[in-house]
């Protein structure tokens, strides 16, 4: 199968790299499970924008402080600049952000942000985002959609990209060749005992790069958010947002005190919890929303509300157990302004890149917004530098990939070397996770 563009990851970075890509090209979107199996669509607090001008340093020095200044200061300054165009094209793609009755856009507040800039769909923000985004998607004619086929290698040859080699879930060997590719293959929370990603995330991006000497940073730089609801039956953790912290909601221990300032930047408040869960010899510490108007916990929380109901807690009355959990991956593949990696033709945007944007921590809705900015930039590129319509051949440009695939158990061989790559290359510089991770 032949292609001009191949992105791997159905997430907001993969997706709006996809839609803005030139509609005279022919792309292909894989994702390993169904499309709605990333990141993107679980993600319930928000997307960061910047409110003019008169916001822009604001939102610089707050992605800093989050980021305990060891951000990329050109990366943070250029997603500010970039941001609203961006979030306008949400907006004109009728992402329904929350509004008020005279139909302006509502904002809210998370940790470490010093002002409301957040906008959200009640408590489902990145639902309805990779909805919008995914009916935009059906429209284009040039872009076509493989479900449930997962990548295994980079087909590379001359020093350049060309492709990928994966399985269907018949474990058919699909050969998919293209100009350029794109690995947008979101978080690393799969490979975690406890996480609030989607299980299928298992840091393949990580494991393609290591194979290819792809230049990688930073893969120490973890996040754990504070706020997961404690269920030692659940290996996926549910995510309580922190948007709910932005409305009141407070942090008690197991006496019922308050024992934290509940925004600072996540790494604070995670810490904070740690020890105090330590101090009580308790798994877990409380989140109390029970000051907040019932009413307004029931539509601006549905989601949240109506998940812990099904689990026998009542958000409007109840003390929540709350512990922290694997949450998101600040490392990656290194990438420049453009989203170009140290191997030529092969991209990387979302959670997988590493562009400096989050320094040792990412401030909270920051996420979103760095797959849009990125993904803009990396079609961007694409669309000036591409060799329209290339056709590989074996023999020519580029050869067969080098793994020898033979049977199923050729397959899960594979895999398996490909996940140990990730907790190894993970274990190097923080075997305090060792428990943490699914080793075995």
């Amino acid at each position: 199968m032949n292609y001009d563009v191949i992105i791997c990851g159905s997430g907001i970075a993969g997706i709006y790299t996809a839609l803005n890509i030139s509609s005279d090209l022919k792309v292909a979107v894989i994702t390993n499970d169904k499309a709605e199996s990333c990141n993107t669509y679980l993600a319930q607090g928000g997307i960061t924008t910047v409110r003019g001008l008169e916001d822009r340093e604001s939102f610089i020095q707050d992605t800093l402080y989050a980021g305990g200044n060891e951000n990329n200061l050109e990366t943070v300054r250029l997603v500010a600049d970039e941001a609203d165009k961006n979030i306008k094209e949400l907006v004109s793609m009728g992402v329904p952000f929350n509004r008020d009755d005279d139909d302006n856009l509502l904002y809210t507040r998370e940790a470490a942000h010093s002002k409301r800039r957040i906008l959200y769909s009640n408590d489902q923000t990145g639902k309805y985002i990779f909805l919008t985004l995914i009916e935009e998607m059906k429209k284009r004619t040039n872009i076509e959609m493989f479900s449930e086929v997962e990548i295994l290698d980079l087909m590379v040859s001359h020093g350049k990209s060309c492709g990928v080699l994966g399985h269907d879930n018949n474990n058919k060997i699909l050969r998919i060749w293209g100009e350029k590719v794109v690995l947008a293959t979101g978080g690393i929370g799969g490979l975690f005992k406890n996480s609030t990603n989607r299980r299928n995330l298992k840091g393949i991006g990580i494991a393609l790069s290591k194979k290819h000497g792809v230049e990688i940073s930073n893969v120490g730089a973890i996040q754990f958010h504070p706020t997961a609801f404690y269920d030692p039956q659940s290996e996926r953790r549910f995510l309580i947002s922190e948007s709910l912290r932005g409305e009141g909601a407070k942090l008690r221990d197991l006496e019922g005190s308050r024992f934290v300032d509940e925004l600072l930047p996540r790494d604070v408040v995670a810490a904070s919890i740690e020890a105090k869960k330590k101090q009580a010899g308790s798994p877990y510490v409380y989140l109390d929303a029970t000051k907040l108007n019932g009413d307004f916990l029931k539509v601006r929380f549905k989601g949240i509300y109506e998940n812990l109901l099904e689990k026998g807690y009542d958000l409007a009355n109840d003390l929540i157990p709350v512990t922290t959990s694997q949450h998101y991956f600040m490392g990656g593949i290194s990438v420049d302004m453009d989203g170009r990696t140290s191997l030529d033709g092969l991209y990387a945007c979302g959670e997988i890149a590493f562009t400096g944007l989050h320094g040792r921590n990412r401030l909270a809705s920051n996420s979103l917004l760095e797959g849009l900015v990125f993904g803009n930039r990396v079609a961007d590129d694409i669309n000036k530098t591409i060799i329209k319509n290339r056709t590989f051949k074996k023999g020519g440009f580029c050869s067969q990939a080098k793994l020898k695939i033979e049977n199923h158990k050729d397959i899960e061989k594979i895999k398996e070397e490909n996940r140990r790559l990730v907790i190894d290359e993970i274990l190097k510089v923080r075997e305090d996770l060792k428990d943490e991770l699914s080793v075995n």
